[in-house]
């Protein structure tokens, strides 16, 4: 009669190990591919300020989010980027211009409740019959927050058959953000346009940097030397080389930061 040969507990211990490790990296790798996260694995950067931390969280393409002084502003929320119902309501969103990559219902939807100040340019009226319209030259102060209105348009860039600008004048906005005294600079998507060789004192700068509708990583680099902020995040950048970004800055004591923003 055969004697069946029990498998020895140390083996068993070893093969019980292993599959709960196989199975944990599953999870782990599951949960990295999915596309609503949350807010956890996105980089977030912290910038001292005389009133305490303002921290920033990169989101993706040109949506941000700010933390400061127990407020959360949204900057140009997009649902395509995000699950943004696993992100803190807004107390402030900021919408730089009615595209639907900045300008998105289905993300505001999920941020935007009693008591939020929607901050944005007249092209988002339609979306947001009660925001607060921001026109440049203006300076507002929203829940505590001084806002400075920018222009943000192009000069060279063209579409469709009419060969019309992308970003007319007027259609959207900049904001320089005080926060505790730190300047922070969300240019939305502009050019190197004149107007913005009047900005200055600028410690945090957002440029959008595509090559497409907005500016070159050359002219980025020639505007940040204008503007000179202490820090440039390059945002909206898609496969533009951000490299020579860093390349052309060299020198310059502006300091890039290339975070996960295509």
């Amino acid at each position: 009669m055969a004697v069946e040969q029990k498998t020895p507990v140390r083996e068993l211990r070893r093969r019980y190990r292993f599959r709960n490790l196989a199975v944990s990296v599953f999870m782990v790798l599951l949960l990295m591919s999915s596309p609503c996260r949350g807010a956890e694995p996105y980089e977030r950067d912290i910038i001292p300020t005389g009133e305490g931390d303002l921290a920033i969280t990169f989101i993706g393409h040109a949506s941000l989010m700010a933390e400061f002084g127990g407020k959360i502003i949204h900057i140009d929320p997009w649902s395509r980027v995000a699950d943004y119902g696993a992100f803190p309501d807004a107390d402030i969103v900021l919408i730089t211009h009615g595209h639907t990559d900045h300008l998105d219902k289905k993300a505001l939807g999920e941020i935007v409740v009693e008591g939020t100040d929607i901050v944005c340019s007249e092209s988002c009226l339609e979306t947001c019959p009660d925001g607060i319209v921001a026109r440049y030259g203006d300076v507002i102060t929203v829940q505590g927050l001084k806002i400075e209105v920018v222009p943000a348009y192009n000069l060279t860039n063209l579409m469709g058959s009419g060969r019309r600008l992308v970003h007319p004048p007027g259609y959207g906005n900049g904001y320089i953000v005080t926060f505790g005294g730190k300047r922070v600079y969300f240019a939305g998507e502009t050019e190197n346009i004149p107007e913005l060789a009047g900005v200055s004192d600028i410690d945090v700068c957002f440029l959008a940097v595509d090559s497409v509708y907005n500016m070159t990583p050359a002219m980025a680099a020639e505007m940040a030397k204008v503007i000179d902020p202490d820090v440039l995040y390059p945002i909206h950048f898609a496969e533009a080389d951000m490299g020579e970004l860093e390349r052309l800055l060299e020198g310059s004591g502006i300091e890039v930061r290339i975070r996960n923003m295509k």
